[in-house]
């Protein structure tokens, strides 16, 4: 902060607040004493965090609309939007192939598209006052890819390019940029990424030549949620809701954190083996699609 200018305003928005890790955010930072703004794209998702005394808001990622009008009222309460936390996002399965691509376009739209919307519409109230931070929710997926979430992983290999330019381009007014690279997290995340196989184009049916690897990614993207062993390696929402508290309340926060165990192991693990190595472990648990 220059001399002479008013205190920042550090009002937290947060997207995807209906449930999973923006619903633990906002409840996490409300009770440290931000002021937070819960956001999602159907409000009456959010009426039990408007009951807990946090402001709500209607703000649809996907509609430029919906956008401008949250963060103009930030700013006529607020000054600024001082916190952007894009959680806001979705997985999707299926062979690339298979998936049609309007929903490809949908997923890029909500993941990756939005996302960069929203950060433009913020960073000019944060460079007036010279102060800001960025917490894009990645995923441990933005370092890795495995067979049947190509397009996820396109998103979010997207989110960390997007977020390494955006931080060397903003560190001059005073705005950090951080990206969370969660690994499996117990929401319904994982059901929704296996529901999204029920829509797949005619050739991702069962008689066609994707029907067998399909069905194999859709059983164990359940699997890997519900298996208790597996849920060892991974965590509650909570759980990344407490790293972005230390990381908007740092000075210098760091650039990346990976938040559970199966982020830790997966990302030092895919940078060992070669893509030959990759390929064969994949192999032992996916079948490759043949004629």
């Amino acid at each position: 902060m220059l001399p002479g200018m008013p205190e920042a305003s550090k009002a937290v928005l947060i997207t995807g607040c209906s449930s999973g890790i923006g619903r633990a955010t906002a409840l996490r930072l409300n009770d440290a004493g931000w002021t937070v703004y819960a956001s999602a794209r159907r409000p009456d998702s959010l009426q039990e965090l408007a009951d807990a005394g946090l402001k709500t808001l209607a703000l649809d990622v996907t509609d430029e609309g919906s956008m401008r009008a949250a963060v103009e009222r930030i700013t006529q309460e607020c000054g600024a939007v001082g916190v952007l936390i894009n959680n806001a996002g979705y997985s999707q399965s299926g062979a690339i192939e298979t998936v049609p691509l309007e929903a490809v376009r949908r997923q890029f739209e909500t993941n990756v598209f939005g996302l960069v919307r929203l950060t433009q519409l913020v960073l000019p109230g944060m460079r007036a006052q010279r102060w800001g931070k960025i917490v894009n929710v990645g995923s441990m997926g933005g370092r890795l890819t495995f067979p049947g979430g190509g397009y996820y992983h396109a998103t979010k290999h997207a989110l960390e390019a997007i977020s390494d330019a955006l931080r060397f381009e903003v560190r001059g007014f005073g705005i950090d940029v951080i990206v969370l690279q969660p690994g499996l997290i117990l929401t319904h995340f994982g059901e929704a990424a296996a529901a999204s196989m029920d829509t797949l184009a005619p050739n991702g049916n069962a008689a066609g030549p994707y029907g067998a690897f399909n069905e194999t990614v859709a059983k164990a993207t359940r699997e890997v949620y519900e298996n208790p062993l597996l849920a060892r390696f991974g965590g509650p929402p909570e759980v990344v809701a407490k790293v972005i508290e230390r990381a908007i309340a740092a000075r210098r926060p760091r650039a990346r954190y990976r938040i559970t165990t199966s982020a830790h192991v997966l990302i030092a693990q895919r940078k060992l083996v070669s893509d030959r190595m990759w390929d064969r472990m994949m192999r032992l648990q996916f079948p490759q699609p043949r004629q």
